[in-house]
C-alpha cells in the first residue's frame, strides 16, 4: 500500500467530501468525522475519528475504553490526544491490504458509535472475566 492506492480505495468507500492532501485526509460517513493521516518514510497510517472532549469523560468512560481495547475495540483503540478521545486504527502502511482499509474505516465507524454503551469495534469481542464465570455458572 501506498498513499496513492490508499487514496483510491478510500475513494471507493460509501464516504462524502473526501478531501485534504496526500498523506492527510478528512471524510465523513454518516456524521462521523475520520481522518487519515499517513508517514511513507517511517511506514506509518493511522485512520482516527474524534469521539467527545475529555473534559467530558468520567472516570467511568475512560475505565470502559481501557476495557474495551482489550476485549472489544477488535484492531482499533480508544485514545486520548489534544483533549479528545479518539477511535483509532493504527498499522503500517506498506503492509496494509484494501480488505484492511475498509474493515478499519468500519471498525472506527462502530468505535464512535458504541462509545458510551458497548465500546465495540464490530461484532467479535474477547470475554471478560465475569462473563467467562457466567457462562460456568
Amino acid at each position: 500500500m501506498n498513499n496513492q492506492k490508499l487514496f483510491e480505495t478510500l475513494s471507493a468507500l460509501n464516504t462524502s467530501q473526501l478531501e485534504g492532501v496526500t498523506g492527510n485526509w478528512k471524510f465523513t460517513i454518516d456524521s462521523v468525522i475520520f481522518f487519515c493521516i499517513t508517514d511513507e518514510f517511517h511506514n506509518r497510517m493511522r485512520i482516527i475519528a474524534p469521539i467527545a472532549k475529555i473534559e467530558d469523560l468520567t472516570e467511568e468512560h475512560i475505565k470502559k475504553c481501557m476495557e474495551a481495547n482489550f476485549h472489544t475495540a477488535l484492531d482499533i483503540r480508544y485514545a486520548f490526544s489534544d483533549g479528545v478521545i479518539w477511535a483509532a486504527f493504527i498499522h503500517p502502511l506498506k503492509e496494509l491490504t484494501e480488505n484492511q482499509i475498509e474493515s478499519a474505516v468500519n471498525q472506527v465507524y462502530s468505535g464512535v458509535k458504541t462509545y458510551g454503551t458497548y465500546y465495540s469495534g464490530g461484532s467479535l469481542s474477547f470475554p471478560t472475566k465475569d462473563d467467562r464465570n457466567a457462562r460456568n455458572n
